[in-house]
């Protein structure tokens, strides 16, 4: 696929963070996460009619991104990558664009540049990556339990490979967060013990998103509420109980010495790490207020 550009000035969730562009280097991903949000959205994600009817089963990749990012990069974006797919989706393996992309990065860095992923695959361009002056990777790391990784995103690695992937990026030096999003079934107090010793950072996250705390735009796909409630995993979509699990994390990550946030003010950790200091209230209570209200 030949695209007319590749920065997209951001909007919504992302632009609340202090993102103002964002990198998608394809369309659809062979991830395929039964929770992915991606799908909602229709055309105004930049799909195809055949990219939400099937998504996760193919992918289209931007083969001139690398072109148009020497073209498009500015010493002043602050650039999340990606907010529509995943940069090290299994296709990648083949594919081999991100080399390009971050090769295009290397040579004129924006102010921030952020690579959201749940792929080990990235491990293959640690190298590159540490030639891009404030890069940040934020690494998705979903549950603690196995068995509802399986469930839920069968397609991705393992959680003890992803954590693993974060502590060889520490170790390389990269700037690496630990995102618990979207939050899955888990014991919150080990998923934030494992997530902090592998990142040695606060942690970023967000639970699935649902109607009654999100009432526009995308949201959790229907193929994970047909999981949850075949499992009996429904109280993981209710706005009560997904804070009272956020204020779970937040306590156990507060007892190590760390914090934790959610939504915007947690992705804003990786433009800036003093962008929010510590509040008295934290999103987790603020959204059970607003759920019980």
């Amino acid at each position: 696929m030949i695209a007319r550009s590749i920065l997209s000035p951001t909007t919504g969730f992302i632009a609340e963070a202090g993102f103002t562009h964002s990198l998608t280097p394809a369309r659809n991903c062979t991830f395929g996460c039964t929770y992915c949000y991606v799908p909602t959205l229709g055309i105004y994600g930049g799909l195809k009619p055949d990219d939400w009817r099937r998504w996760g089963q193919f992918t289209t990749f931007k083969d001139n991104a690398a072109e148009l990012l020497a073209r498009e990069l500015g010493s002043h974006q602050t650039i999340y990558c990606s907010p529509l797919v995943d940069p090290y989706q299994p296709a990648e393996v083949e594919r081999r664009l991100m080399p390009q992309i971050l090769e295009a990065v290397a040579a004129n860095p924006p102010h921030v540049f952020v690579i959201q992923t749940r792929g080990p695959l990235i491990l293959r361009d640690v190298d590159l990556l540490k030639k891009i002056p404030r890069l940040r990777v934020s690494f998705s790391i979903t549950t603690n339990r196995e068995e509802v990784r399986r469930m839920y995103e069968p397609h991705c690695a393992p959680i003890p490979e992803r954590l693993e992937a974060i502590r060889v990026l520490r170790a390389a030096g990269v700037e690496t967060y630990a995102t618990l999003a979207p939050l899955l079934p888990c014991d919150p107090e080990e998923l934030a013990a494992l997530a902090i010793e592998a990142s040695g950072r606060d942690l970023i996250g967000d639970p699935l998103h649902v109607r009654a705390t999100k009432r526009h735009g995308a949201t959790t796909r229907e193929a994970a509420f047909r999981i949850s409630e075949v499992q009996g995993h429904g109280e993981w979509l209710d706005a009560a109980f997904q804070a009272e699990a956020v204020e779970r994390i937040a306590s156990a990550a507060r007892k190590l010495g760390f914090g934790f946030d959610t939504g915007p003010r947690g992705f804003a950790k990786l433009v800036d790490s003093s962008t929010y200091e510590s509040n008295p209230e934290s999103d987790s209570r603020r959204r059970l207020r607003r759920a019980v209200d």
